[in-house]
């Protein structure tokens, strides 16, 4: 497996020799408004792409599928849907298959629990995007734990800490995670996706893993920074085990 993260939850996965473009976020700086009801009004995305736009071409022509956690513009964005071909596999949760089909999309799969897919397994997890009725409102979210060759991976998708969680790492016994951070969140309410705290249950909770931080540094919504998140695995002795990647960085190789 190799894994690299370009930007927020966009990241470019190697694996049996197949190359799965992840929640793919590909507008230049400022292309959207400020995500509503957040207290400040900087466009999104905060920050441009680790790559230019000949290297954006050739990537996007090797991509053999695209895997979804949901449908929030920071994880699929217009960009994305417009530069991506229309036949282009797109590997899913139930609850995201219509709309996709709604904007032309005609090469959908839809992960209900599990299922193989060019000698890789990709199973399906839950999560919580936020706590009460916000959680509510920001709709149903998925992770996915993908294995081959004895190594599996989570991809754990905007989710806080939670139940659901717990259950994949109980589960799937992954030796590599990679969480959304940023404490992300409105004005009102709690983080809709896992700041510090929930970053250091995952570390605790599964001491074996490698945990991998992203996510980070990309919405306007986003409460903690990549200093602040790397100071607290510091401070927690957590330094070995946690990882906050830079875009662009191949971090798993």
């Amino acid at each position: 497996m190799i894994l690299q993260l370009l930007r927020n939850a966009t990241q470019w996965l190697t694996i049996n020799n197949k190359q799965i473009l992840i929640d793919p976020m590909l507008a230049p700086r400022g292309a959207y408004p400020a995500v509503a009801g957040t207290g400040n009004e900087i466009r999104n995305p905060t920050v441009d792409l680790p790559i230019d736009a000949e290297a954006l071409d050739t990537l996007l022509s090797q991509v053999d599928a695209v895997l979804l956690t949901h449908l929030h513009r920071d994880h699929w964005d217009l960009v994305a849907q417009e530069r991506l071909p229309k036949d282009m596999l797109i590997l899913c949760q139930p609850a995201d298959a219509d709309k996709l089909k709604e904007t032309g999309f005609t090469n959908i799969t839809v992960i209900e629990e599990s299922l193989n897919w060019e000698g890789i397994s990709i199973s399906r997890t839950g999560g919580q995007h936020g706590t009460g009725e916000i959680g509510i409102r920001m709709g149903i979210v998925s992770g996915y734990v993908l294995e081959h060759g004895g190594h599996r991976l989570y991809i754990a998708g905007d989710t806080i800490w939670c139940d659901e969680v717990k259950l994949a790492l109980d589960r799937y016994q992954p030796h590599v995670i990679v969480v959304n951070g940023g404490a992300a969140r409105f004005e009102t309410g709690d983080p809709i996706v896992m700041d510090i705290k929930d970053i250091l249950e995952v570390c605790r909770y599964a001491p074996d893993a490698r945990v991998y931080v992203v996510h980070l540094e990309a919405v306007n919504h986003s409460r903690e920074d990549r200093n602040e998140v790397r100071a607290a695995l510091r401070n927690a002795g957590l330094e070995g085990q946690c990882f906050v990647p830079d875009n662009g960085e191949f971090f798993l190789r």
